[in-house]
């Protein structure tokens, strides 16, 4: 007696369903407007069902009226262009501070045991206690700003980078000194490759930071800038244009993050290889 063993029918029609239903390779093209459309949506709705006043809670047609009105007058554009300014000349000095200090730290134990307390001693005192001594340091114009961004950008950098520098393989360090390789070539062939990804990661979280030191500064003391424009508006209880001004800061960051992804993307390029080749 023979007895076949068929394909069943049932995982066929399973598997078929499943790819049939199966999501886009960029699934994100989808779920960022939708949550973005569900945000609005349940905004309106609150402020219509609640009834809130504009000067509590604008509903978000009012904060793009507002947008288009600051856009279209010109009075957001030249606070935009400082406040970006400040932000990047400060998160270029804390990053670079940062990558340098790191480094150094990261091949001396003693020097990492020694000083590393100091770092952490300065990253818990708020920001926004000392930002006052250093408007009276700098005085009140962009130097004082980018120091205060600096400030905040240059303790995740500097962490990320020891971290990083630290973490190499070291069957490749071994491997290299068996070859003969000086010091400087393994740290230029292992250490700095290996800690590339752990640096975008610090920049990544520093450039948003940079965005509040250089926010923060402004709320101290300044003439211009998107933190200088939000304190006016607040005293004016004008909270529409407040929003519109805090949606604009919102779109610096996430076009500087997106830039630093991009560049990550570019520089650490072995990392999407390597995913690739595991997929």
């Amino acid at each position: 007696m023979r007895v076949g063993i068929g394909r069943p029918t049932g995982l066929s029609s399973v598997s078929a369903s499943t790819r049939s239903f199966s999501l886009p390779r960029k699934p994100e093209y989808i779920t960022i407007p939708l949550v973005f459309v569900t945000l609005i949506a349940v905004w309106q709705g609150a402020v219509s069902y609640f009834n809130i006043d504009e000067f509590i809670l604008p509903g978000p047609f009012e904060v793009a009226e507002e947008i288009w009105w600051g856009i279209t007058s010109g009075a957001l554009l030249p606070h935009a262009i400082v406040t970006a300014e400040e932000t990047l000349l400060g998160f270029s000095l804390g990053a670079i501070l940062g990558i340098i200090i790191g480094a150094v730290v990261s091949q001396f134990p003693l020097v990492e045991k020694t000083f590393f307390a100091y770092l952490v001693g300065l990253q818990t005192v708020p920001k926004l206690a000392i930002a006052p001594l250093i408007i009276v340091w700098f005085g009140f114009g962009l130097e004082s700003k980018v120091f205060i961004a600096a400030l905040i950008v240059f303790f995740p950098m500097v962490v990320n980078v020891i971290e990083g520098f630290q973490s190499s393989d070291q069957r490749q360090l071994d491997m290299l000194r068996a070859m003969g390789a000086s010091g400087s070539q393994q740290f230029f062939l292992v250490k700095v490759p290996n800690a590339l990804p752990f640096i975008f990661v610090g920049a990544n979280v520093g450039v948003v930071l940079a965005i509040l030191g250089a926010v923060v500064g402004e709320f101290v003391g300044a003439q211009e800038g998107l933190g200088y424009l939000i304190l006016q508006y607040n005293y004016q209880l004008k909270i529409g244009k407040v929003f519109a001004v805090l949606v604009v800061l919102a779109v610096i960051g996430i076009a500087l993050h997106l830039a630093i992804k991009t560049l990550q993307r570019k520089v650490v390029f072995w990392k999407k290889l390597s995913n690739r080749i595991e997929a």
